[in-house]
């Protein structure tokens, strides 16, 4: 990003410019923003940030994010203990539970197989996925990642993976768009693709 502004204005239309999803145009206008709001309304979005990076951690479960050791879904007892869903991030998590389709328990991968980038299936949490399939609770493992091609080749090694444990293992059926985000699509479409979904082992 070129320098259009100097010091403390600059600094921070940079730091907005590396949010993921922030172009240089975005980050001008959050920091004008910025610079034009009352202070206490600024204080208080460093006092977020602030507490979310002291506060908020990953279950130790499933991954998702929490505020203590397990997150609110591993805690409810009223979730069905016999179904676990594979995602991706924690985004993914709230884009199903928008859909109120699955009541079951998730397993966050923290991202997904990407040798181009160095991310290989050890880099992920697939091996704290294996112990929670032990116990015999659980029989099916739905396995929810991106259609494209990163979240195929996780999908596809998953499945490898678990074809072996002796439980079904499903996969989000089509409907979700090639190449697009869990995070983007719509109730309505994710909702159909739970539904629709297909064993694999």
């Amino acid at each position: 990003m070129s320098l259009l502004y100097e010091g403390a204005l600059q600094d921070l239309v940079e730091e907005f410019g590396r949010l993921p999803g922030i172009g240089p145009k975005s980050a001008q206008r959050m920091a004008f923003h910025i610079l034009q709001a009352d202070t206490a309304d600024v204080d208080a979005l460093a006092t977020a940030l602030r507490e979310v990076k002291r506060r908020v951690r990953f279950c130790e479960t499933c991954g998702n994010v929490a505020e203590d050791e397990t997150c609110v879904i591993c805690r409810d007892e009223r979730r069905d203990r016999t179904m676990i869903c594979v995602v991706e991030e924690p985004k993914d998590v709230l884009a199903i539970e928008r859909t109120r389709e699955f009541r079951g328990l998730y397993h966050v991968l923290g991202g997904s197989i990407d040798p181009m980038a160095g991310i290989g299936p050890d880099d992920l949490r697939i091996r704290t996925l294996l112990p929670r399939l032990n116990d015999g609770e659980v029989t099916e493992v739905v396995i929810a990642t991106d259609p494209n091609l990163e979240g195929e080749a996780t999908a596809t090694y998953l499945i490898r993976l678990l074809s072996s444990v002796g439980i079904t293992v499903s996969r989000l059926a089509s409907g979700l768009p090639v190449g697009g985000d869990l995070e983007y699509a719509d109730e309505v479409t994710l909702g159909r693709a739970f539904e629709g979904r297909r064993t694999v082992t």
